[in-house]
C-alpha cells in the first residue's frame, strides 16, 4: 500500500517510529512530515498529505500532531479528503466501517506508540462496509 504521512513538531517521535514499522510491514510511505521537533506549522506537512491521497498518488494517509485535531482539519478542507481523528481502535474501525474515512489523525500527546501502532493496523486492514453508509459518504462533498 502507498502511504503519505505528515506530522508537526509533537508528532515527530512517532512519526520516525511508524515509518519504520510500516516499511517492515512492506509500504511505500511518502514522508511529508518534520523530522525534527522544531515548532513548526501542522498546515505545511498536512495539505501534502491530503494531496497526495486526493490524487491517488498514495492510498491512505496518516496524520499526526499534539491532539490530532489541527491536522484533521486541515486535511478536511481537501475534495474527497474523508480524515478521521482516532484516538482507540473501535473509532479506527467505524471511521473505515462507516465512514469510508481515507485519513486517519493520530493525536500524539494522548496515546501511546503502541496504541497508535494498533489502531494503524486495524485502520489499514477494515473495509468499507459500503451499503447505506455509501449514501451517506456521497452527500458530504455537496
Amino acid at each position: 500500500m502507498n502511504i503519505s504521512i505528515g506530522n508537526d513538531h509533537a508528532g515527530t517521535n512517532y512519526k520516525l517510529e511508524l515509518l519504520s514499522y510500516l516499511t517492515t510491514q512492506g509500504h511505500t510511505v511518502i514522508n511529508h512530515g518534520t523530522d525534527d521537533e522544531d515548532s513548526m506549522d501542522y498546515p505545511d506537512t498536512i495539505h501534502p498529505v491530503a494531496e497526495d491521497v486526493s490524487s491517488h498518488k498514495s492510498d491512505i494517509g496518516i496524520i499526526i500532531c499534539g491532539s490530532g485535531n489541527g491536522a484533521n482539519m486541515t486535511a478536511n478542507k481537501h475534495t474527497s479528503i474523508r480524515s478521521a481523528l482516532c484516538w482507540n481502535s473501535k473509532i479506527a474501525v467505524l471511521a473505515r466501517q462507516h465512514n469510508n474515512a481515507n485519513i486517519l489523525s493520530l493525536p500524539a500527546r494522548f496515546i501511546s506508540l503502541g496504541q497508535a501502532k494498533k489502531i494503524i493496523d486495524i485502520f489499514l486492514s477494515t473495509d468499507f462496509e459500503g451499503g447505506r453508509h455509501q449514501r451517506r459518504i456521497e452527500k458530504i462533498d455537496t
